[in-house]
């Protein structure tokens, strides 16, 4: 993950730099705003990498579960920095220049640095999409669907960010191109208001997104499926009646499960058993801890 979001940074830094100067140099509204938006994102994939990092903290005696939600933490950060430093300065400084317009020349300059920040959102943007296609193809799931379910919220992130910052490009380019041939500042303004508009948009979702992972969210009903099979297929698990998974950090779950065992063993045989079987669980990549507990057969899994 950390190559994408590195990708990421790096692209960002270069666009933020060049889009600085041409809103420098041409005074366009809309240069501003993209301006803005790529300094925003600059920033953004700081914290993700800090996101990335602190979340791969093994667990520890304070954190049993480990640090898995942090990512989620310093990721909303992130998306927050999106909506203030992105869309609130972009749609301020667009209803500005309505209201009193700038002058703006030098529209050339603005061309040939949208155009170069096109070229490097997009090797950015290749970059995230690789990656999210590779483990949707795993989860079987749409590109799409993938990038907005998906538990890792630095690769939603740097894919939705990405996307949002070609399509304002564009947004950009239309404003500017609007603006040299008309001479009206008008939609060199209204393009910057709509690049910050996108940019609220993304990041209202990004941030509701990490909303929902903080509070707590279970695994897809195929995910908990597969899940339930393997568990039912152990030796010795005569039936698997109860089955909670629920994430507690990117592609990690926190498993509890019920499960009659086959046979009437002593109390302490059957701890050692369940003890097995929450090892053979937690080799699994995805589960970070399995607790198991003995249930009745006539017990039943809630949603089957």
């Amino acid at each position: 993950m950390n190559l994408t979001v590195v990708v990421a940074l790096a692209a960002n830094a270069l666009v933020a730099l060049a889009k600085t100067f041409a809103a420098l140099f041409t005074g366009s509204a809309s240069m501003v705003a993209e301006s803005a938006h790529s300094w925003a994102d600059t920033g953004n994939q700081v914290l993700l990498l800090i996101a990335d990092r602190r979340s791969r903290r093994r667990p520890d005696a304070a954190h049993p579960l480990g640090y898995g939600r942090e990512a989620y933490v310093w990721s909303m950060f992130a998306a927050l920095g999106l909506f203030v430093a992105g869309a609130a300065v972009s749609i301020t400084h667009g209803v500005q220049e309505l209201a009193h317009p700038s002058p703006a020349s030098n529209f050339t300059v603005a061309y040939l640095v949208l155009a170069a920040a096109f070229v490097f959102e997009g090797i950015s943007f290749l970059q995230a999409v690789r990656q999210t296609r590779h483990e949707a193809r795993r989860a079987r799931r749409s590109l799409l669907e993938h990038a907005l379910e998906t538990s890792d919220p630095t690769l939603r992130a740097v894919f939705a960010e990405d996307s949002a910052a070609l399509i304002g490009i564009v947004i950009a380019f239309a404003g500017v191109l609007a603006h040299d041939l008309t001479g009206s500042p008008v939609p060199d303004a209204v393009g910057s208001i709509v690049v910050g508009v996108l940019l609220g948009v993304v990041a209202v979702v990004l941030i509701d997104r990490n909303r929902r992972y903080l509070v707590g969210v279970e695994v897809s009903p195929t995910t908990r499926e597969e899940m339930f099979q393997h568990l039912s297929s152990l030796p010795g698990v005569a039936s698997v009646n109860y089955l909670h998974m629920e994430f507690v950090g990117p592609r990690a779950v926190y498993l509890v499960a019920g499960v009659d065992l086959s046979g009437d063993e002593a109390e302490s045989s059957v701890a050692a058993r369940l003890r097995e079987l929450e090892r053979r669980l937690e080799q699994s990549p995805l589960v970070l801890e399995a607790v198991l507990t003995v249930s009745r057969a006539e017990d039943h899994a809630p949603g089957r």
